[in-house]
């Protein structure tokens, strides 16, 4: 095990809530902690814990807009105020709730917290599963996310002269995190996601490809409904590593939605947890400075083992698929019943149109995506 990583202890975070009937359950990252606790990867020789804060307004103001902060820094108790429509709060998916301040500022200032350690030359490669909520924009809530924390993240690298990658393979668009860099030729934006013409937020397509001074670092790959591990599989090695070894990034930002995964309750797509752990090991081997960050993930049995694969790659660790025996029986106090750490899904191939419509968007991204990049990094 090398001896650079930290990790975001998310412990203070669990009091939040944003309602029993809402589908982003916040104790999703107690059972991600515990199960990484359990396997012995929480603490010790080598491993940093950072205890989230709230990120200052300065650091938000670096993409949010103070009209929105001041409208969320007032809803925090909880209550109707002017204006929260406006800026997408108050509705179903972006519910005020006591404390939505407080949430999204600590979530923030932890994702800044972990490029700040590897700026700071204490750590190579940090994790905050409480992060990746990279649907906020920058005067409104969206999509559960109401403080884009990757942006915040990605700018204190671009503070420091960095070139970033950020890579998102959440089931969900990273649209927050595309809109804010789509002008910026010095942060690529990579995204694998399910279709925006069959899923929220409705963007994500081919031809997003950045604006005209940075065109070629905004890249999309958009799957069809039901994309199992082979579309995956085709997608990075066709499109994801090769457009990031094109970049030379000085850094690697990473979103690790567990929402493409079987069985996820927003989602419909059929990635496994082998192929979601193979893709992290991927990451990995750039050998860069990495933060990786959570994400989407609605299916409580699928994330916390998701987010422990994840971070034993970043250690560079291999994990026993059996289970600890505390974390099964603190699973089944929550209505969890869980066999092994990678699951038993069978891999199953994707229908032929999903990997017909996969080839035909790989096909216009080689041809429109790959010549402006190479102009773009000569």
């Amino acid at each position: 095990m090398t001896t650079d990583r930290c990790l975001v202890d998310p412990t203070g975070l669990l009091k939040y809530d944003f309602g029993a009937g809402h589908p982003f359950k916040i104790r999703r990252l107690g059972l991600t902690h515990e199960l990484i606790r359990a396997y012995g990867l929480a603490e010790g020789e080598g491993i940093r814990t950072l205890i989230p804060r709230e990120a200052t307004e300065d650091e938000a103001l670096a993409f949010h807009t103070s009209a929105y902060l001041e409208v969320l820094k007032l809803a925090d108790g909880g209550l109707w105020t002017p204006n929260l429509f406006t800026h997408g709060l108050g509705t179903g998916d972006n519910p005020v709730f006591p404390g939505v301040y407080e949430w999204a500022m600590n979530v923030a200032g932890a994702s800044v917290d972990c490029a700040r350690e590897i700026l700071d030359g204490r750590v190579r490669r940090a994790f905050n599963p409480a992060g990746g909520l990279h649907h906020a924009m920058p005067s409104r809530a969206s999509g559960f996310c109401h403080v884009n924390d990757g942006v915040l993240a990605i700018h204190a690298f671009l503070q420091a002269g960095k070139r970033v990658a950020y890579v998102d393979i959440d089931a969900h668009h990273g649209d927050g995190v595309q809109f804010a860099f789509y002008d910026r030729p010095d942060v690529l934006t990579v995204s694998i996601h399910q279709s925006g013409a069959t899923i929220f937020p409705g963007t994500g397509f081919a031809d997003e490809l950045g604006g005209e001074q940075a065109r070629g670092t905004s890249i999309n790959v958009p799957l069809l409904p039901g994309a199992c591990d082979d579309a995956y599989e085709r997608a990075a090695d066709g499109i994801l590593f090769p457009v990031v070894e094109r970049f030379a990034p000085d850094v690697l930002v990473t979103q690790l939605g567990a929402d493409a995964l079987v069985g996820d309750r927003v989602a419909s797509l059929a990635m496994t947890l082998p192929r979601f752990e193979a893709l992290v090991r991927r990451f990995a081997a750039f050998d860069l400075p990495w933060v990786a960050l959570g994400g989407g993930g609605y299916e409580l049995a699928n994330v916390p083992r998701a987010w422990t694969l994840a971070w034993a790659a970043i250690l560079e660790v291999q994990l026993p698929d059996a289970l600890p025996e505390e974390w099964i029986e603190l699973a089944a106090a929550d209505g969890l019943s869980v066999s092994s750490l990678r699951g038993d899904e069978a891999t199953r191939s994707s229908p032929l149109h999903v990997l017909q419509d996969l080839e035909r968007t790989m096909e216009a991204l080689r041809q429109t995506a790959f010549p402006l990049l190479d102009r773009l990094t000569a």
